[in-house]
């Protein structure tokens, strides 16, 4: 590239830039308070809609100016809807404040923005260091965190693309418009970057494989079509910072090649649907998108899709069937979509993630990137934990972080005192691990050999009540309704394999069940085309291997080790601890099946009972006098009194 078109790319940007700073000086110096609210899906789901109306209304009603700024996800859901009160005038720092409430926010408005009081009681701590209130770096939930993808998030509001633009976004991509594609696609194979998706293929391998390619109009998709139970990495990102997926895609594009983008989104995630299509639509208005970008000679556009939610439209053949206008099946490979891809062109398919990872790698360079993580896993990894976890929500952390840091240590270990027990890691194809693997390190390669998967991120926490022959059951289950049905091992192999698993849930296993559930899971590995069929049986073959104590205990005794498969298990009430005159748990009880006895204390008729576990919840702590046994016929039988018997009709 010339250096004339190098001065005219940089001046472009430059002057974009100069504009976004601008106007983000103007919003950081106004005297005003700034009250910053999360509004990615999480938050809303929390009632952030609500805390902001509450807001909005107190304001107008004290007759207080203030900024109520909209953000994205901060990645601690936990704590929701979070709000941050940047107060100068006050005296005091920012301050984070966890789940905030209508009636929160309009005491915060009262008290704080009106009278002065930041009600420390209800602070998680303040957002920068300073000699009055504790920073919130102080905790290990923030603290431990290593944040590249998501260091954006929670920060600015992502419905303007000057926000973005003002702290350093679109920078990468003015840098690369001077470099060459090679030198590009060389920068991320010197960082070792890998698909964040799941397999962790070379990203740059793949890259150059299309750059290589034969044939024209060369495509880029992102790959959004995110499935996985409890997991919504994706879903966060294009809600909180979706100018660096875009960015990240016209980099790609312009390294291999392509002209026109494609983002695959399921249309059950309508919020990022929303902000996506506006970024896009912001992002051509200012020259980012289209003819001639910033002046450099390239072309790039970039449409939206919405997918239908089939899970195994996260394979990339099926994927581009789907879009192709054909029920979404995955077809054998190769060619390979960098070869011959969406109607027959060369197409590069690219996770949200990895996308989002490469501006930050080519504004800081390879170097930076190897120095985070591990050798064979540079960078960083996000992960949604939730399930048994005290602080749920996302984590962005460095390969080679152990589970054990990262379970106990940043997200604040099991709550109620109770015992872990397993973590799924790797989405409902990943594999269940015991407390013996809380030291293995997470990265790609590790986990593998473990027998799960890093996934695209997904992970759920175990403690000791939960059943491991029931998890596989769930988990399989929802393989099972999302195979595609084309391979005759992922068709019929998984539908066996969870008739055996809801069998054993129910106290019907028979000898051989176990080396049959390990037989067949091998078979449909094998026999499977995609990746849904050859990594369904994980979850099966992972707590067979290291929970078959509770198989056994199934199969031989009728009995549910965590106490959850309800055929398996009964309640009863201590009479020994039961209160007399307590009613809480006959007033809780749906089917009747809590009476009253002749001493006036509570017993349960367990040819009623649907244990349902409410009057477990209902009973006083102080009496914890409701007890869950398995196997069932443990629950000693208590007699109505003879006048409370009920009749038959």
């Amino acid at each position: 590239m010339t250096g004339d078109a190098e001065s005219r790319i940089s001046a472009a940007y430059q002057a974009l830039a100069d504009e976004a700073r601008t106007r983000k000086e103007q919003f950081d110096q106004s005297p005003l308070p700034k009250i910053h609210i999360g509004m990615a899906t999480c938050g809303i789901a929390s009632g952030a809609l609500e805390t902001q109306a509450a807001f909005e209304t107190a304001l107008a009603e004290r007759g207080i100016d203030a900024h109520v700024h909209t953000v994205g996800c901060v990645g601690h859901c936990y704590a929701e809807p979070v709000v941050i009160i940047d107060y100068p005038d006050s005296g005091f720092p920012p301050i984070l404040y966890p789940e905030v409430t209508p009636g929160k926010a309009r005491m915060l408005v009262k008290l704080f923005l009106e009278e002065g009081d930041p009600r420390f009681e209800h602070v998680m701590g303040a957002t920068v260091d300073n000699e009055m209130i504790p920073s919130v770096m102080e905790f290990a939930r923030f603290s431990r965190e290593k944040r590249v993808i998501m260091d954006r998030c929670g920060r600015i509001d992502p419905e303007q693309i000057h926000e973005y633009i003002a702290d350093g976004g679109y920078g990468a991509l003015a840098a690369a418009l001077c470099r060459t594609p090679e030198a590009v696609i060389a920068e991320i194979e010197a960082a070792g970057l890998r698909g964040r998706g799941g397999a962790g293929y070379p990203t740059a391998q793949k890259w150059r494989a299309a750059r290589a390619a034969s044939g024209s109009g060369k495509l880029v998709v992102c790959n959004a079509d995110e499935g996985d139970p409890g997991a919504y990495m994706d879903r966060t990102l294009l809600e909180s910072n979706p100018h660096q997926v875009i960015e990240g895609m016209i980099i790609a594009a312009m390294a291999v090649g392509a002209g026109r983008g494609l983002f695959y989104v399921r249309a059950e995630y309508p919020l990022a649907v929303r902000i996506l299509t506006a970024a896009i639509e912001q992002a051509r208005q200012t020259g980012f998108l289209g003819t001639d970008i910033l002046g450099s000679g390239v072309d790039f556009d970039i449409d939206l899709f919405q997918g239908s939610g089939a899970f195994v439209c996260g394979e990339e053949t099926a994927l581009i069937r789907s879009v192709e206008g054909y029920r979404g099946m995955p077809r054998h490979r190769p060619p390979y979509p960098v070869e011959r891809g969406l109607d027959g062109r060369p197409t590069v398919i690219n996770n949200v993630k990895t996308l989002a990872t490469v501006p930050p790698i080519l504004e800081k360079g390879a170097d930076w990137f190897r120095g985070i993580g591990t050798a064979e896993s540079p960078g960083t990894a996000v992960f949604s934990v939730v399930g048994n976890v005290t602080h749920p929500g996302l984590v962005e952390i460095p390969m080679g972080v152990t589970l054990r840091e990262l379970i106990f240590d940043i997200c604040g270990g099991i709550p109620h005192k109770k015992q872990f027990k397993a973590v799924q890691i790797g989405g409902p194809s990943g594999g269940c691990l015991s407390a013996d693997f809380l030291d293995t390190p997470v990265d790609f390669d590790t986990l593998t050999r473990a027998g799960a998967m890093m996934g695209s991120g997904g992970m759920v926490v175990m403690d000791e009540d939960c059943c491991m022959v029931d998890v596989s059951r769930y988990f399989l289950d929802f393989i099972q309704k999302e195979s595609c049905g084309k391979c005759t091992f992922c068709r019929i192999g998984t539908r066996h394999l969870l008739d055996i698993l809801r069998r054993l849930t129910r106290g019907e296993g028979r000898e051989g069940d176990l080396g049959q559930l390990d037989t067949l899971s091998r078979a449909v590995k094998q026999g499977s085309l995609c990746g849904l069929g050859k990594t369904a049986p994980n979850p099966v073959l992972t707590s067979l291997a290291y929970f078959r104590d509770e198989y056994e205990a199934h199969v031989e005794e009728g009995r549910c080790p965590g106490r959850t498969c309800r055929t398996l298990t009964a309640f009863y009430i201590d009479l020994d601890k039961c209160a007399r005159g307590c009613d809480a748990c006959v007033g809780c009880c749906p089917v009747d099946a809590v009476f009253t006895t002749s001493n006036r204390k509570k017993g349960i008729d367990q040819q009623l009972c649907v244990k349902c576990g409410e009057c477990m919840v209902a009973c006083p702590p102080d009496y914890d006098a409701v007890v869950k046994v398995s196997p069932a016929a443990l629950a000693p039988i208590i007699e109505r009194p003879a006048e409370k018997k009920k009749t038959e009709s």
